[in-house]
Protein backbone atom coordinates (compact mmCIF):
# COMPACT_ATOMS: atom_id res chain seq x y z
CA UNK A 1 0.00 0.00 0.00
CA UNK A 2 1.33 3.75 -0.59
CA UNK A 3 2.78 6.04 2.09
CA UNK A 4 -0.56 7.47 4.44
CA UNK A 5 -0.30 10.81 5.68
CA UNK A 6 -2.02 8.65 8.70
CA UNK A 7 1.63 7.18 9.37
CA UNK A 8 3.40 10.60 10.28
CA UNK A 9 2.94 10.58 13.76
CA UNK A 10 4.33 7.25 13.95
CA UNK A 11 7.97 7.29 15.22
CA UNK A 12 6.30 9.32 17.91
CA UNK A 13 3.37 6.53 18.76
CA UNK A 14 5.96 4.01 18.99
CA UNK A 15 8.47 6.02 21.05
CA UNK A 16 5.82 6.42 23.75
CA UNK A 17 4.90 2.52 23.95
CA UNK A 18 8.71 1.40 24.33
CA UNK A 19 8.52 4.27 26.93
CA UNK A 20 5.54 2.88 28.88
CA UNK A 21 6.84 -0.82 28.63
CA UNK A 22 10.69 -0.67 29.01
CA UNK A 23 10.47 1.84 31.57
CA UNK A 24 14.50 2.55 32.79
CA UNK A 25 15.17 -1.13 31.28
CA UNK A 26 13.86 -4.75 30.68
CA UNK A 27 15.15 -6.79 33.84
CA UNK A 28 13.94 -9.92 32.64
CA UNK A 29 16.12 -9.77 29.18
CA UNK A 30 18.87 -9.11 31.35
CA UNK A 31 19.22 -12.70 32.25
CA UNK A 32 20.13 -13.69 28.68
CA UNK A 33 24.13 -13.39 27.81
CA UNK A 34 24.58 -10.11 25.87
CA UNK A 35 25.88 -12.01 22.53
CA UNK A 36 23.43 -14.40 22.49
CA UNK A 37 21.58 -14.59 18.90
CA UNK A 38 18.02 -15.69 18.24
CA UNK A 39 15.44 -16.20 15.62
CA UNK A 40 12.12 -16.22 15.80
CA UNK A 41 8.83 -16.32 13.67
CA UNK A 42 5.62 -14.41 13.95
CA UNK A 43 2.29 -16.52 13.29
CA UNK A 44 -1.35 -15.44 13.56
CA UNK A 45 -3.84 -18.38 14.94
CA UNK A 46 -7.31 -17.47 13.11
CA UNK A 47 -8.23 -15.86 9.98
CA UNK A 48 -7.38 -12.17 9.89
CA UNK A 49 -6.75 -8.94 7.81
CA UNK A 50 -3.34 -7.46 9.03
CA UNK A 51 -2.56 -3.96 9.50
CA UNK A 52 0.62 -2.38 11.25
CA UNK A 53 3.73 -4.29 9.95
CA UNK A 54 4.65 -0.59 9.62
CA UNK A 55 4.06 -0.33 13.26
CA UNK A 56 5.43 -3.56 14.14
CA UNK A 57 9.04 -2.61 11.88
CA UNK A 58 9.41 0.95 14.10
CA UNK A 59 9.78 -0.90 17.69
CA UNK A 60 12.36 -3.26 16.15
CA UNK A 61 14.20 -0.67 14.78
CA UNK A 62 14.05 1.57 17.95
CA UNK A 63 14.66 -1.13 19.86
CA UNK A 64 17.72 -2.37 17.98
CA UNK A 65 18.11 -1.69 14.59
CA UNK A 66 21.08 -4.19 13.84
CA UNK A 67 17.68 -6.84 14.18
CA UNK A 68 16.26 -8.23 10.61
CA UNK A 69 12.64 -8.70 9.95
CA UNK A 70 11.55 -10.33 7.23
CA UNK A 71 7.87 -9.70 6.36
CA UNK A 72 5.88 -12.58 4.20
CA UNK A 73 2.61 -10.16 4.48
CA UNK A 74 1.52 -6.98 3.60
CA UNK A 75 -0.71 -4.25 5.24
CA UNK A 76 -4.31 -5.12 4.05
CA UNK A 77 -3.75 -9.07 3.25
CA UNK A 78 -6.36 -11.29 4.04
CA UNK A 79 -4.51 -14.28 6.04
CA UNK A 80 -5.53 -18.18 7.49
CA UNK A 81 -5.28 -19.50 10.90
CA UNK A 82 -1.12 -20.07 11.53
CA UNK A 83 0.41 -18.30 8.47
CA UNK A 84 3.57 -16.76 8.34
CA UNK A 85 3.29 -12.91 9.81
CA UNK A 86 6.85 -12.49 9.29
CA UNK A 87 10.59 -13.69 11.07
CA UNK A 88 12.90 -11.70 12.68
CA UNK A 89 16.35 -12.45 13.96
CA UNK A 90 19.04 -10.35 15.72
CA UNK A 91 19.94 -10.36 19.62
CA UNK A 92 17.95 -12.37 21.73
CA UNK A 93 17.71 -9.25 24.39
CA UNK A 94 16.54 -6.75 21.83
CA UNK A 95 14.51 -9.28 20.03
CA UNK A 96 12.28 -10.15 23.38
CA UNK A 97 12.31 -6.32 24.63
CA UNK A 98 10.46 -5.31 21.98
CA UNK A 99 8.46 -8.35 21.21
CA UNK A 100 5.33 -6.86 23.02
CA UNK A 101 5.33 -3.29 22.17
CA UNK A 102 4.99 -5.08 18.50
CA UNK A 103 2.86 -7.16 18.84
CA UNK A 104 0.37 -4.78 20.83
CA UNK A 105 0.54 -2.77 17.16
CA UNK A 106 -0.37 -5.97 15.41
CA UNK A 107 -2.77 -7.80 16.95
CA UNK A 108 -4.65 -4.15 17.59
CA UNK A 109 -4.77 -2.91 14.04
CA UNK A 110 -5.39 -6.00 12.68
CA UNK A 111 -8.28 -6.85 14.59
CA UNK A 112 -9.64 -3.10 13.65
CA UNK A 113 -8.82 -3.64 9.86
CA UNK A 114 -10.82 -7.25 10.51
CA UNK A 115 -13.92 -5.96 11.31
CA UNK A 116 -13.77 -3.19 9.20
CA UNK A 117 -13.37 -5.60 6.68
CA UNK A 118 -16.33 -7.92 7.84
CA UNK A 119 -18.39 -4.28 7.60
CA UNK A 120 -17.36 -3.36 4.67
CA UNK A 121 -18.37 -7.14 2.90
CA UNK A 122 -21.66 -6.70 4.12
CA UNK A 123 -22.82 -3.91 1.93
CA UNK A 124 -20.22 -3.99 -0.56
CA UNK A 125 -22.29 -3.75 -3.39
CA UNK A 126 -24.29 -0.88 -2.51
CA UNK A 127 -22.38 1.43 -3.07
CA UNK A 128 -22.15 2.75 0.78
CA UNK A 129 -19.13 4.39 2.18
CA UNK A 130 -18.39 3.18 5.67
CA UNK A 131 -16.97 5.77 7.81
CA UNK A 132 -15.50 5.43 11.47
CA UNK A 133 -15.44 7.86 13.92
CA UNK A 134 -13.41 9.66 16.69
CA UNK A 135 -14.01 6.75 19.39
CA UNK A 136 -10.57 5.50 18.88
CA UNK A 137 -8.11 4.31 21.38
CA UNK A 138 -6.24 7.07 22.67
CA UNK A 139 -2.90 7.80 21.59
CA UNK A 140 -3.75 5.45 18.47
CA UNK A 141 -5.94 8.08 16.58
CA UNK A 142 -4.36 7.70 12.74
CA UNK A 143 -3.09 4.39 13.46
CA UNK A 144 -6.63 2.90 13.78
CA UNK A 145 -8.42 4.84 10.99
CA UNK A 146 -5.01 3.84 8.53
CA UNK A 147 -6.05 0.55 10.02
CA UNK A 148 -10.26 1.18 9.27
CA UNK A 149 -8.95 1.92 5.57
CA UNK A 150 -7.01 -1.15 5.43
CA UNK A 151 -10.08 -3.20 5.77
CA UNK A 152 -11.92 -1.30 3.38
CA UNK A 153 -13.64 1.21 5.44
CA UNK A 154 -13.17 4.97 5.00
CA UNK A 155 -12.03 8.17 7.18
CA UNK A 156 -14.69 10.19 9.06
CA UNK A 157 -12.68 13.29 9.95
CA UNK A 158 -9.61 12.83 12.09
CA UNK A 159 -10.15 15.27 14.81
CA UNK A 160 -12.11 18.37 16.36
CA UNK A 161 -9.70 20.54 13.89
CA UNK A 162 -10.12 19.33 9.62
CA UNK A 163 -14.37 19.58 9.64
CA UNK A 164 -17.41 20.99 11.60
CA UNK A 165 -19.78 18.08 13.11
CA UNK A 166 -22.63 20.21 14.75
CA UNK A 167 -24.12 18.71 17.20
CA UNK A 168 -27.49 18.64 19.67
CA UNK A 169 -25.06 21.12 21.71
CA UNK A 170 -23.43 23.62 19.46
CA UNK A 171 -27.06 23.63 18.13
CA UNK A 172 -28.29 24.85 21.45
CA UNK A 173 -25.47 27.43 22.60
CA UNK A 174 -25.71 28.71 18.21
CA UNK A 175 -29.15 29.60 18.73
CA UNK A 176 -30.32 27.36 15.83
CA UNK A 177 -29.59 24.75 13.24
CA UNK A 178 -29.02 27.85 10.41
CA UNK A 179 -27.48 30.30 13.10
CA UNK A 180 -24.19 27.42 13.61
CA UNK A 181 -23.97 26.73 9.84
CA UNK A 182 -24.02 30.33 9.08
CA UNK A 183 -21.01 30.80 11.88
CA UNK A 184 -19.10 27.66 10.85
CA UNK A 185 -18.97 28.75 7.17
CA UNK A 186 -17.56 32.19 8.15
CA UNK A 187 -15.12 31.23 10.56
CA UNK A 188 -13.28 28.53 8.60
CA UNK A 189 -14.49 29.31 5.05
CA UNK A 190 -13.94 25.61 2.73
CA UNK A 191 -13.86 23.08 5.42
CA UNK A 192 -16.84 20.81 5.15
CA UNK A 193 -20.06 21.73 7.24
CA UNK A 194 -21.87 18.58 8.86
CA UNK A 195 -25.05 18.60 10.49
CA UNK A 196 -25.96 15.85 13.05
CA UNK A 197 -30.26 16.15 12.99
CA UNK A 198 -32.37 13.49 14.93
CA UNK A 199 -36.20 14.00 12.81
CA UNK A 200 -37.27 15.35 9.58
CA UNK A 201 -37.83 18.59 10.57
CA UNK A 202 -34.20 18.90 11.78
CA UNK A 203 -33.34 17.73 8.51
CA UNK A 204 -34.72 20.17 6.32
CA UNK A 205 -33.54 22.89 8.81
CA UNK A 206 -29.89 22.04 8.10
CA UNK A 207 -31.15 21.48 4.21
CA UNK A 208 -32.12 24.77 4.05
CA UNK A 209 -28.88 25.52 6.34
CA UNK A 210 -27.01 24.62 3.62
CA UNK A 211 -25.09 21.96 5.18
CA UNK A 212 -22.48 20.01 3.19
CA UNK A 213 -23.46 17.32 5.14
CA UNK A 214 -26.60 15.59 7.62
CA UNK A 215 -26.15 13.26 9.28
CA UNK A 216 -29.14 11.06 10.24
CA UNK A 217 -29.09 10.55 13.73
CA UNK A 218 -31.13 6.80 15.23
CA UNK A 219 -33.28 7.84 12.18
CA UNK A 220 -35.99 4.87 11.21
CA UNK A 221 -35.72 3.26 8.06
CA UNK A 222 -38.93 4.83 6.81
CA UNK A 223 -37.26 8.35 7.60
CA UNK A 224 -34.38 7.51 6.27
CA UNK A 225 -35.68 6.75 2.80
CA UNK A 226 -38.24 10.28 3.47
CA UNK A 227 -34.42 12.14 3.66
CA UNK A 228 -33.05 10.32 0.49
CA UNK A 229 -36.27 11.05 -1.57
CA UNK A 230 -36.59 14.53 -0.44
CA UNK A 231 -32.73 15.31 -1.33
CA UNK A 232 -32.82 13.45 -4.87
CA UNK A 233 -35.89 15.36 -5.93
CA UNK A 234 -33.42 18.57 -4.96
CA UNK A 235 -30.52 17.44 -6.94
CA UNK A 236 -28.52 15.95 -4.30
CA UNK A 237 -27.44 19.14 -3.03
CA UNK A 238 -26.26 17.09 0.01
CA UNK A 239 -24.34 13.88 1.15
CA UNK A 240 -26.66 11.97 3.85
CA UNK A 241 -24.64 9.81 6.83
CA UNK A 242 -26.87 7.45 8.40
CA UNK A 243 -25.86 6.99 12.68
CA UNK A 244 -26.35 5.20 15.84
CA UNK A 245 -26.36 1.95 17.67
CA UNK A 246 -25.76 0.11 13.46
CA UNK A 247 -24.37 -3.47 13.88
CA UNK A 248 -24.18 -6.12 11.32
CA UNK A 249 -28.03 -6.72 11.62
CA UNK A 250 -28.59 -3.66 10.73
CA UNK A 251 -26.18 -2.34 8.38
CA UNK A 252 -27.65 -3.64 5.42
CA UNK A 253 -30.81 -2.60 5.58
CA UNK A 254 -30.04 0.67 6.39
CA UNK A 255 -27.30 0.76 3.03
CA UNK A 256 -30.14 -0.06 1.22
CA UNK A 257 -32.45 3.72 1.77
CA UNK A 258 -30.03 4.93 -0.40
CA UNK A 259 -27.45 6.84 2.16
CA UNK A 260 -24.19 7.88 1.00
CA UNK A 261 -22.06 7.34 4.18
CA UNK A 262 -23.17 4.97 7.22
CA UNK A 263 -20.71 5.46 10.45
CA UNK A 264 -19.83 3.20 13.13
CA UNK A 265 -17.70 3.72 16.44
CA UNK A 266 -17.42 0.10 16.92
CA UNK A 267 -14.94 -0.40 13.97
CA UNK A 268 -12.61 0.89 16.64
CA UNK A 269 -13.72 0.99 20.01
CA UNK A 270 -15.49 -2.24 20.11
CA UNK A 271 -12.66 -4.14 17.81
CA UNK A 272 -10.69 -6.99 19.67
CA UNK A 273 -7.49 -8.03 19.00
CA UNK A 274 -6.50 -11.04 16.76
CA UNK A 275 -4.75 -14.10 18.41
CA UNK A 276 -0.85 -13.92 17.48
CA UNK A 277 1.92 -15.95 18.68
CA UNK A 278 5.84 -15.42 19.15
CA UNK A 279 8.19 -18.67 18.86
CA UNK A 280 11.68 -19.19 18.60
CA UNK A 281 12.94 -21.24 15.91
CA UNK A 282 15.75 -23.58 16.80
CA UNK A 283 18.76 -24.09 14.42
Amino acid sequence: MTQSPLLADLNSTVANALAEDIGDGDITAQLIPADQFAKARVICRENAIICGTAWVSEVYRQVDDSMQITWKVEDGDSVVANQTLFEIEGPARSMLTAERAALNFLQTLSGTATISAHYASLVADTGVKLLDTRKTIPGLRNAQKYAVSCGGGYNHRIGLYDAFLIKENHIMACGSIANAVAIAKINERGKPVEVEVESLDEFQQALNAGADTIMLDNFSLENMRTAVETNSELGKPVKLEASGGINDQTLRPIAETGVDYISIGLLTKDCRAVDLSMRFIKE
